[in-house]
């Protein structure tokens, strides 16, 4: 498994990535809906590593003073090959990609094996996550939907370092 540290939204923008969640599961396309583990929920992944120690937890409270961002949930996109991850870009303004080098700074020294490449600065594709393992024929239904394809203005509040190994979300705090 592994680590990850991740954006949430505030409770309008976690409720409109859920309605689309839905849209598309109503749709009869298998969405993020699907899963319904408590720790689920709309995100923005910032880093993601093998390996990271607790001790991150404490290194990443001072991205908390760029909190809360406005940021635009822009055009859909998709990820992979022969299946397909169905995302919404997070557009990447100044100020995101500003916390995002932040964070990827504060978390190094607390991954010993670094992070993954997609997460580097450059490399990092901001994104929410709609649906996982979409088969191709699916895609022209999904992106049809209304709540897919159109700008949704949002607001960024929280920050949580998500451990696979144990399924524990840590989120972060000054308290």
């Amino acid at each position: 498994m592994v680590h990850s540290v991740e954006l949430v939204f505030d409770e309008a923008t976690d409720a409109a990535v859920r309605r689309c969640w839905d849209d598309l599961m109503r749709a009869g396309v298998r969405s993020q809906a699907g899963h319904t583990s408590p720790s689920n929920r709309p995100h923005v992944t910032l880093t993601v590593a093998e390996e990271m120690a607790d001790t991150v937890d404490d290194a990443l409270v001072p991205v908390l003073d760029r909190l809360p961002l406005p940021c635009t949930i822009g055009a859909p996109m998709l990820f992979g090959g022969r299946v397909f991850t169905l995302v919404r870009l997070v557009v990447p303004s100044a100020d995101l990609l500003a916390l995002h080098t932040q964070v990827h700074e504060a978390c190094l020294p607390h991954m010993p094996k670094g992070a993954l490449p997609h997460a580097d600065p450059g490399h990092w594709t901001p994104h929410v996550t709609l649906a996982r393992r979409l088969p191709p024929e699916q895609l022209a239904t999904a992106l049809s939907l209304r709540s897919v394809g159109r700008d949704l203005s949002g607001r960024i509040v929280g920050l949580r370092h998500w451990d696979g190994n144990n399924r524990v979300e840590h989120p972060i705090s000054r308290a």
